[in-house]
């Protein structure tokens, strides 16, 4: 099963190595995973001109069509966003207003596929939980099954403090537990939906 992981950070830092540590993890659980992150790439915004909706393709050619093509195989989906002002970053959210044009491609695109969020803020509480509702929205618009690390500790998903620094982010040991937990749980449900959907067939 592939596990596509998406850094929604511009910069090589907290955000992209924690999502690294959670990709690590399930390599050890057996996944296949590829990162893919906003940084360094050329993403232009969604302009909501409809053209995908006639065409079944973006009219904006960038480098989210690597994206587009990584998603099509992945049984699992981890998002990972810095938090800015309370909330996901900017380059996340284009990325995700531009999956528009794969879901008028395809309606069933994203559906049951599963979810996890992971973010990292600069304040302990600086604005994760909202950061990963909107995470977990885009999940659920979707028809994806997002997934969180149950209650004590990650009750939405993985949290992390990282005192805007690298190494700061290292020693939030509860939100490292936090991520371990929550891609227990992750790994759980992905195992349980391919045996279901495994059983439909057989």
């Amino acid at each position: 099963m592939l596990i596509v992981g998406v850094s929604g950070s511009p910069r090589n830092q907290a955000t992209e190595y924690v999502l690294g540590q959670a990709l690590e993890l399930l390599v050890q659980r057996g996944f296949e995973t590829k990162l893919w992150t906003v940084r360094g790439k050329s993403i232009h915004y969604c302009m909501h001109c409809n053209y995908c909706l006639t065409h079944k393709v973006c009219i904006i050619k960038d480098d989210l069509q690597e994206l587009y093509d990584l998603l099509t195989t992945a049984q699992g989906i981890s998002i990972a966003t810095p938090v800015y002002n309370g909330g996901i970053s900017a380059q996340l959210k284009t990325v995700m207003d531009r999956t528009r044009a794969i879901v008028a491609a395809n309606k069933t695109f994203f559906r049951g596929k599963i979810g996890m969020g992971i973010t990292v803020g600069g304040d302990r509480a600086g604005g994760q939980e909202l950061a990963q509702m909107q995470i977990h929205t885009f999940y659920l618009m979707n028809g994806m099954i997002p997934v969180s690390g149950g209650t004590f500790g990650a009750n939405l998903g993985a949290n992390l403090w990282s005192k805007d620094t690298l190494k700061g982010v290292k020693l939030d040991t509860e939100g490292m537990r936090g991520l371990k937990k929550t891609v227990k749980h992750f790994s759980q449900y992905l195992e349980l939906y391919t045996k279901t959907q495994s059983d439909k067939h057989d």
